[in-house]
């Protein structure tokens, strides 16, 4: 796009020599500065699409590897959902079987703000790319849906996508029917498959161990997000007890409590802009027995009661 890019990276610390290291890691908050940074200078509102667009099978590494021998393409879905880890930590990725269809549900890991809909248009575009070519383009996805409200590039993205595009759902996707789940893929290797997945999971547990416990913590919360689970189960599924694994969090700067407002805040503003359930229904699904202590926490996180965000967001 015939911009600067070593100046570009320089304002991060950074050079593509850096980006070339593959042991080498960014942190959130400067993926987030250099992603800003990016839609700013190109002034490309789908730059998300277009990245999403170039990161094909082979830039997957081993997880490109295990899903192009899949066996079929149910096996490739629990691929993704058990080692997104291994390619990003800015996803988290379930199922849930609905209508006949299965639907693959991409969550955000951190709050996104003002990069998110390129963010989520790159990795969902990616994903359903890497199932086209492991398929040979008989994927079948029925359409896909983000939370995000509709952005002006919307035909852009059902032109890339090659199916329906739906903004300002209550979840980031795409559905499948599933009925295909179980067709055999032509590509199948399973010899291949499970070294890859052996090596996979090498890879995540190698990961998990030089994750921060915040991180480790907001995962958790992500994954049970329709029971936070307490202080006290949290320890218990890190082997910990409560009172280290709150020293851990303190000297990572953090707290349980901080974390689960984190979480609570970033959800909460999914669910207003998806438009899909009610005040009540979001105040009782991030667990809040009283709707007023909702609108109190959401008016201290967005300066705004719940009602007002979401007037603002379908305007």
């Amino acid at each position: 796009m015939n911009i600067d890019v070593p100046h570009w990276l320089a304002q991060a610390g950074l050079t593509e020599a850096d980006l070339a290291d593959s042991t080498r890691g960014l942190s959130y908050q400067t993926f987030q500065r250099l992603m800003s940074e990016g839609l700013r200078i190109t002034n490309e509102p789908a730059l998300g699409l277009l990245v999403g667009e170039r990161l094909r099978i082979n830039t997957h590494g081993m997880l490109g590897y295990a899903a192009m021998n899949s066996g079929t393409l149910r096996q490739a879905m629990d691929l993704f959902e058990r080692f997104i880890g291994v390619r990003t930590t800015l996803v988290s990725v379930s199922h849930r079987i609905r209508d006949g269809e299965l639907e693959l549900i991409f969550e955000p890991t951190h709050p996104m703000g003002e990069i998110e809909t390129a963010v989520m248009e790159a990795i969902v575009l990616t994903v359903k790319n890497l199932l086209d070519h492991i398929t040979m383009g008989q994927c079948q996805v029925t359409r896909v849906c983000f939370s995000i409200p509709e952005p002006e590039h919307a035909s852009l993205a059902r032109d890339m996508f090659k199916c329906e595009v739906h903004y300002g759902q209550s979840w980031t996707g795409f559905a499948v029917p599933v009925h295909v789940l179980d067709e055999p893929l032509s590509t199948a290797d399973p010899a291949s498959f499970e070294e890859a997945a052996r090596i996979c999971q090498r890879e995540l547990d190698k990961r998990a161990e030089q994750t921060s416990m915040s991180a480790r913590v907001r995962r958790i919360l992500l994954e049970r997000q329709n029971g936070f689970p307490s202080l006290q189960v949290t320890a218990r599924l890190f082997h910990l007890t409560p009172r280290t694994l709150h020293r851990r969090l303190l000297d990572e700067g953090s707290s349980y409590h901080d974390l689960l407002e984190e979480v609570r805040h970033m959800l909460a503003v999914q669910h207003l802009k998806g438009q899909q359930l009610s005040i009540q229904e979001i105040a009782y699904s991030l667990g809040y027995n009283d709707q007023a202590n909702f609108r109190r926490a959401f008016k201290r996180w967005e300066g705004v009661a719940p009602s007002a965000y979401r007037d603002q967001c379908s305007a």
